[in-house]
């Protein structure tokens, strides 16, 4: 599996998803611009010493990139309409989280609204953190495709 990160901001949420994806053998992607520079102490603090087990690839243009995936792949945001744990992952599944503050371009809920998912929250809420929204996100997909993960 994969986790993308769109625009991330803050460099705590990515040290954090770096070891959630560790601990998965889960790749990661980092859409830029980043709102932080990948040398930065918090980022390495949070990721801890997790960084050399992961693969981590920085990209520029998630619409080429998606355009290009062959992968099945889920946009994951407050605004979308259908609960996370209806999407069907599969083994190689590309789950896409939007930046902590903006969330995900207008844009792509346009284009690809049929992809878009959301964690369910009381209403008059804003949002689960990033870092654990990629954990809940990413377990549910490892449970459904039963990849086997020491217990």
């Amino acid at each position: 599996m994969k986790i993308i990160l769109f625009q991330p901001q803050i460099p705590q949420n990515t040290g954090n998803i770096v070891r959630t994806c560790s601990v998965t053998g889960t790749e990661l992607i980092l859409v830029r611009p980043l709102g932080f520079s990948t040398q930065s102490r918090h980022l390495k603090r949070a990721g801890l010493d997790y960084w050399e087990d992961v693969s981590i690839e920085e990209i520029d243009d998630l619409q080429a990139y998606l355009e290009q995936a062959t992968d099945p792949y889920f946009f994951l945001s407050s605004k979308g309409k259908k609960n996370y744990t209806q999407a069907s992952f599969s083994s190689n599944s590309i789950l896409i989280f939007g930046a902590e503050t903006t969330g995900l371009p207008r844009e792509y809920h346009e284009k690809w609204g049929e992809h878009f998912y959301t964690i369910p929250m009381l209403p008059q809420t804003r949002c689960l953190n990033l870092a654990t929204s990629v954990g809940i996100v990413l377990y549910e997909a490892i449970r459904q495709t039963n990849l086997p993960l020491i217990s």
